[in-house]
């Protein structure tokens, strides 16, 4: 088999016209998303705290089924834990670590993304690897997704942000000599509680924010043909009808991820998948048809 070398000129011209495709794609991809906006609003159901219980249940068996496929995907996620954490130390940013780890859990819904899909796709009886997660890219409404993707990463760097301004009015301006005395003042002074307090309270608002528009918005974009606001008004009618359990969800899931990232991370590879396949399921109980 003979082996052709294009030259400089013609690969540039290759380049180009592989470019203006991709540029064509994300164009076609953006009409889309705009004329799916306001598109019909699903019927939102009632659950239970059993409910609940149900949709973890299925999550584990989802869990079981592709453990290998999901560990292997999910590897990442310690391992972005521990980068964070390295970068926090190396760049003088110590009183950012908590707020990174926290932080993290408010792009969970989008990071579990792949894992919706494989369960989703496990549910129509369709053959499913760790491959399958990249599916989501041929979802019609993919770019609804890559939309609400962006706000909730706008979110997080709110929330940075937000942390860094608490330190400074509290225990900062001035960066911690050390972990040992950042942690002493934290847990040992009045200014140290006071960041405690006005932190906790600060990420529950953003927690509570990204469980509001997040619950259930990514997995009905992957289920159906709709637009980013029909997707996040679902939600939030998800979460109005359903106060009582869906505060109880918020819970588990701050519960489990707390407990996945001790020690150092580790812990999601099993609670990150087993969340994120329970999530699908939780859609299902809580969107008709």
């Amino acid at each position: 088999m003979s082996t052709t070398i294009r030259n400089p000129v013609e690969w540039s011209l290759d380049q180009v016209r592989h470019a203006a495709q991709g540029m064509g794609t994300a164009g076609r991809a953006m009409r889309h998303a705009q004329a799916t906006l306001h598109s019909p609003k699903p019927v939102v159901r009632r659950i239970g705290v059993a409910d609940l219980g149900e949709a973890l249940a299925k999550g584990v068996q989802d869990f079981g089924a592709y453990r290998t496929d999901v560990i292997f995907l999910c590897v990442i996620y310690p391992v972005i834990g521990l980068v964070l954490g390295r970068l926090a130390f190396g760049a003088g940013l110590l009183p950012l670590l908590f707020p990174l780890a926290a932080g993290f859990a408010l792009l969970g819904p989008l990071a579990a993304v792949g894992l919706y899909e494989m369960s989703r796709r496990r549910e129509r009886g369709e053959e499913v690897s760790w491959a399958t997660a990249f599916g989501v890219v041929h979802a019609p409404s993919f770019a609804a997704i890559f939309m609400l993707g962006l706000v909730l990463m706008a979110i997080f760097l709110l929330w940075l942000a937000t942390a860094e301004t608490i330190y400074a009015h509290t225990l900062g301006p001035a960066q911690p000599a050390s972990l040992g005395a950042f942690l002493s003042a934290v847990l040992t002074t009045g200014p140290g509680w006071a960041l405690i307090g006005i932190g906790v309270s600060a990420g529950f608002c953003f927690a509570l924010l990204v469980l509001t528009i997040g619950a259930v918005s990514f997995p009905l974009l992957l289920d159906r043909d709709a637009g980013i606001d029909t997707a996040v008004s679902t939600s939030v009618r998800v979460c109005a009808a359903n106060p009582g359990p869906m505060a109880a969800w918020g819970l588990i899931v701050a519960g489990l991820l707390a407990l996945g990232s001790l020690p150092l991370f580790v812990g999601l590879i099993v609670v990150l998948p087993i969340l994120g396949h329970a999530t699908w399921h939780l859609y299902r109980k809580t969107v008709a048809r």
